[in-house]
């Protein structure tokens, strides 16, 4: 298995670049915020984040493509950088500190399929920091918690599970919503925490299932790393693992299978 030592190294060095620039305007008085034509909100500071990490990767790794949420695809070849400069841009420009820049490295396999093999989530304003490479593990740190490896839950029973997700939008119009609230039911306990956090919860082993309706491929490139190095499942609604779904189920892996059932479309 190839070793991703360098490209983990890097993508901290990026990691440690973003936190400087969305660190700097968080909560800044003059902060710029216009509409994207998703009618999603994008600060300054995502796209001065991501500008700052396009230059150092086409410094750093200049054969290497780069797929990044404001700015797109630029490049071809078998590896390729994908960058959510600001995962949470909602909370981030209401001064709420669940955001973060997500890095993942993804390489090209033999059927032409880019599976995610390295993984950052710098959270700077909660002082977090997650990350994995494949076959290397998943780790933690910051300044509110010791460094060093993590793993998800044993908890095996639904009505132990504490369960998260991000708001009830996109369920209903898929024909999920039925199947989404009868798993809150069936769960010990749910929150709505959003974006990254709930899939680094889950990796720690503190949440044991998330999922959520509608994602972007940089949005969970990096988190399913976390995730599956960790030790958990990583997969579409439909239970295809990887990132290709355009959403996303994660579990300590024991309860996977029953979060499924729930989140599957009814007929």
């Amino acid at each position: 298995m190839p070793e991703y030592d360098d490209d983990l190294r890097l993508a901290h060095a990026l990691a440690d670049a973003a936190d400087a620039v969305t660190m700097a305007r968080f909560k800044a008085l003059d902060l710029k915020v216009e509409t994207k034509p998703d009618m999603t909100p994008v600060s300054e500071a995502d796209t001065a984040t991501e500008t700052a990490i396009r230059a150092l990767l086409r410094e750093a790794r200049p054969a290497d493509a780069i797929l990044g949420e404001e700015y797109g695809l630029v490049g071809s070849g078998p590896r390729r950088w994908v960058v959510d400069p600001i995962d949470g841009t909602k909370n981030y420009v209401r001064g709420v500190p669940v955001w973060a820049t997500l890095i993942s490295l993804m390489e090209e396999d033999e059927n032409g399929r880019f599976r995610p093999v390295v993984g950052v989530v710098s959270a700077p304003a909660l002082g977090r920091r997650w990350w994995a490479s494949e076959g290397g593990g998943a780790f933690a740190g910051g300044d509110l918690a010791t460094e060093g490896r993590i793993g998800v839950s044993k908890v095996a029973a639904l009505g132990d599970a504490s369960f998260a997700y991000s708001s009830l939008g996109g369920w209903e119009e898929q024909g999920r919503l039925e199947g989404f609230l009868d798993l809150t039911r069936a769960c010990w306990r749910t929150r709505g925490y959003g974006d990254f956090w709930p899939y680094m919860m889950v990796a720690e082993g503190s949440l044991d299932l998330c999922a959520e309706p509608e994602l972007n491929l940089w949005d969970m490139a990096a988190i399913a790393v976390v995730v599956t190095e960790a030790g958990g499942r990583f997969t579409s609604l439909d239970g295809v693992d990887g990132v290709d779904g355009g959403n996303a189920a994660a579990s300590n892996g024991l309860l996977h299978e029953e979060l499924l059932a729930y989140v599957r479309p009814r007929g």
